[in-house]
């Protein structure tokens, strides 16, 4: 490959770089060149390609191997948008990104309000949108290091390019972690209520949706007084956004 490159700017009339600063500077842009256009072209293709796994499935996987969990296992089951009932949809726009269909993955004002309240008030929340949240499932790891920000807000305009609204939402469902080695709107419905996501009712939804914060510390099989009320609260949320009608304009 980096001969028929060489040749070809040879042809050109490009001639090679002749010191050793010279040629690592050309490897490293041709490196660069490469890592973007993969993870552009990943992200293309998974427009249409349902990711079989993601960054924080296999991190799971590889904690509860390391704490030798040897019963531990993945449950996740891929489903279609026209598979999942629309109040499923709607409690987790609700819950997580209310302003979802406007932003074009970055809600700038929920990131100013984070801001205020980290510096006025000492306190910390997030104000990550469904389509940042795609990008940290599907590519990266947990942490709040400044690289793994970057690389999210990277993969987050890649998803916001390729990606219909319809796909983000659809593809968040399906990644999103609920419970211990839980992961998707599927297999959280069928572990925590035994039916399919087709078959959610707005109260089911909204609980699920309730535990997305922290799956690791809230469930939604015994829920505590936290997860109650903040059902109650996007159950509010849900109806005052239009009820299971709001996406309806998602194909």
């Amino acid at each position: 490959m980096a001969a028929l490159l060489d040749r070809f700017l040879w042809w050109r009339g490009y001639r090679p770089p002749r010191t050793a600063r010279q040629r690592i500077v050309r490897w490293l842009g041709l490196a660069a060149f490469g890592v973007v256009a993969l993870s552009a072209l990943s992200t293309l293709c998974l427009r249409w390609i349902d990711p079989p796994t993601s960054a924080f499935m296999l991190q799971s996987r590889t904690a509860a191997r390391t704490q030798g969990r040897d019963d531990f296992r993945i449950r996740h089951y891929w489903v279609d948008w026209r598979f999942i009932a629309p109040a499923a949809k709607v409690a987790v726009v609700a819950a997580e990104d209310q302003r979802f269909l406007d932003h074009d993955g970055f809600d700038v004002d929920s990131i100013a309000d984070a801001v205020y309240e980290r510096v006025k008030q000492g306190r910390q929340r997030g104000a990550s949108t469904v389509s940042q949240q795609v990008a940290k499932n599907l590519y990266l790891w947990p942490g709040k290091s400044f690289l793994r920000k970057g690389l999210e807000a990277w993969f987050t305009l890649l998803v916001e390019l390729f990606w219909p609204k319809q796909r983000v939402l659809e593809v968040y469902l399906n990644v999103a972690q609920f419970g211990d080695g839980i992961f998707g709107i599927e297999a959280a419905s069928l572990a925590y209520f035994c039916k399919s996501a087709a078959e959610l009712t707005p109260r089911e939804a909204a609980t699920l949706a309730a535990v997305l914060p922290n799956p690791l510390r809230y469930r939604a099989d015994r829920p505590s007084e936290y997860v109650r009320a903040r059902s109650r609260w996007i159950l509010a949320q849900m109806q005052r956004l239009g009820g299971s009608d709001y996406l309806s304009s998602l194909r």
